[in-house]
């Protein structure tokens, strides 16, 4: 009886992050407005009573989605900050990789679901706070980038950092260029300006 009933909680939370995932293709691909339950429950598979059984509304609906989102973001930016701190990069290194991260991690791949929804956050508080722990997450790893550059006060500049990728991925988005060399560029011109990269004599 026991194994049975946990099979059922697996297959309840499979049927959940189904839904989810598919929440989260649809925005990616066409915006919140394509987030209408007969339309999410052909794309997740699932029934149309299914969907509204673990959803009673949009808003429990798209903050799970973000938060789902964010968990998954967090993760992999905090393995990224970990990994800076803990290397001996040189200054051009850790900007080159971090527009590498740009161009080829979620921040640029997924981040058209991610952008729609902190614009939902905007306007529905209740989304609000998994908006903010995925820009702590991105402030830490500014931080960690700011301190391999050898920046002073890093976790103070570290939002301007934040502001300057994320400007760098609608950029990206809405040319559809997805060149690192953009934003290696801008990390070392900031780093430059406040005196990380010595300045040659004369």
């Amino acid at each position: 009886m026991a194994n049975a009933e946990n099979q059922s909680i697996r297959g309840l939370e499979g049927t959940r992050e189904r839904i989810l995932r598919a929440a989260l293709q649809l925005i990616s691909e066409e915006g919140m407005p394509a987030v209408s339950n007969r339309r999410l429950a052909a794309e997740a598979g699932v029934a149309l009573g299914s969907l509204t059984y673990h959803f009673p509304s949009q808003v429990d609906l798209l903050n799970e989605s973000l938060l789902l989102l964010v968990d998954e973001t967090v993760t992999r930016i905090r393995e990224l900050a970990t990994a800076i701190r803990e290397s001996e990069m040189s200054i051009a290194q850790v900007a080159e990789d971090t527009g590498e991260v740009m161009r080829n991690s979620g921040m640029v791949n997924r981040s058209l679901a991610e952008m729609e929804l902190h614009l939902q956050s905007a306007r529905q508080p209740e989304l609000r706070e998994a908006s903010i722990r995925c820009f702590d997450a991105y402030d830490d790893l500014a931080t960690a980038v700011l301190e391999s550059l050898g920046v002073e006060r890093a976790a103070d500049r570290a939002p301007a950092v934040v502001a300057l990728l994320l400007g760098a991925a609608v950029r990206q988005l809405g040319t559809g260029q997805r060149d690192a060399s953009t934003v290696t560029r801008a990390l070392m011109a900031m780093a430059a300006g406040v005196g990380a990269v010595d300045k040659p004599d004369g």
